[in-house]
């Protein structure tokens, strides 16, 4: 009798451990990585001097961080809430000799809203810089498309205008607000990542392309889970590949109580739909950037009381 029972314990085990395998669980493969600030924050970009547009209510917010030809570092920030009229929105630049100084040499205005080639009056978000090529080519949101402007030097930037005679690539629809682009190349296609609430419901976006000119249909490539639904649910999204996985930072509050969802996925074309299977944890920074320099990551993100911008060594810990 003792074996029998035994054997009906064993078989009931197998039973619901098979049940649960064939639920909808996701494996854990391989060991997990998590970002960590190693050391202290340093500010390289405060709240600037705009002349006749400063507003004391400013606030430089989404931002790109690059080296440039000679170099130097360069940052440029959305800076919002300015007396420029419109979406109250320009953008900033900063320069630094090496990416561990210190308070960045601000080097004014950079760029403002052309209405003219259909840009929406104070309406820049969001710029991101990569190189390609012997060129930096620049993403930056108008309020309602994706922009793409190009430099040889790295400093100063022309925008690129489309046949049509706009800047805009594309775009989620009118009242989307599409915005916070950035671009990685995986294989041999551009992925562009940014965000967009059609319908008020926030979600990661990306598209893809061989040129940078055309661009596919968008996929949704994150949306809802922990991180909610709501247009400001999936912002500045920022990804990077590293072992073999892609890893989502997506912003959902700014300030003191800053929060970006992390999530890491074999499929850079999906990090859960209304679910949380790719989730890793929950960061207290709003709107990361990543930065690899000379074997080093560094994390740039905003200050807590959004004026201005800090960097930080970061390592990668095992879970």
């Amino acid at each position: 009798m003792h074996d029998v029972a035994h054997r009906w314990t064993v078989i009931m085990i197998s039973l619901v451990l098979l049940s649960l395998v064939s639920q909808d669980i996701p494996a854990i493969e391989g060991q997990q990585q998590l970002p960590q600030v190693d050391g202290e924050w340093w500010t390289v970009a405060s709240d600037p001097d705009l002349g006749d547009l400063t507003d004391p209510k400013q606030q430089p917010v989404d931002f790109a961080v690059w080296q440039a030809a000679d170099g130097s570092w360069q940052l440029w920030s959305c800076i919002r809430h300015t007396k420029c009229g419109g979406k109250t929105r320009l953008f900033h630049r900063w320069e630094g000799k090496q990416l561990t100084d210190k308070n960045w040499k601000p080097m004014g205005i950079a760029m403002q809203a052309d209405p003219q080639v259909g840009e929406t009056t104070g309406g820049l978000q969001a710029p991101y810089v990569f190189k390609t090529d012997n060129t930096c080519a620049m993403f930056y949101g108008d309020w309602e498309n994706i922009c793409c402007a190009t430099s040889q030097d790295g400093k100063f930037f022309r925008r690129r205008v489309n046949q049509n005679g706009r800047t805009g690539m594309f775009g989620e629809g009118r009242g989307a607000n599409t915005r916070d682009p950035m671009v990685i190349r995986i294989g041999d296609l551009w992925h562009s990542y940014y965000t967009a609430y059609p319908g008020g419901k926030g979600a990661v976006y990306c598209r893809t392309s061989r040129d940078l000119q055309n661009w596919s249909d968008s996929k949704i490539v994150a949306f809802g889970g922990q991180a909610g639904t709501g247009p400001g649910s999936a912002e500045c999204p920022f990804v990077i590949e590293k072992d073999g996985y892609y890893y989502l930072f997506r912003t959902q509050r700014y300030g003191v109580k800053a929060q970006t969802g992390l999530y890491r996925s074999k499929d850079p074309m999906n990090f859960g739909i209304e679910d949380d299977r790719y989730f890793v944890c929950t960061l207290p920074i709003a709107a990361p950037e990543i930065i690899l320099h000379q074997g080093q990551y560094y994390m740039a993100a905003l200050m807590p009381s959004l004026k201005g911008i800090h960097i930080a060594r970061l390592k990668w810990v095992e879970k």
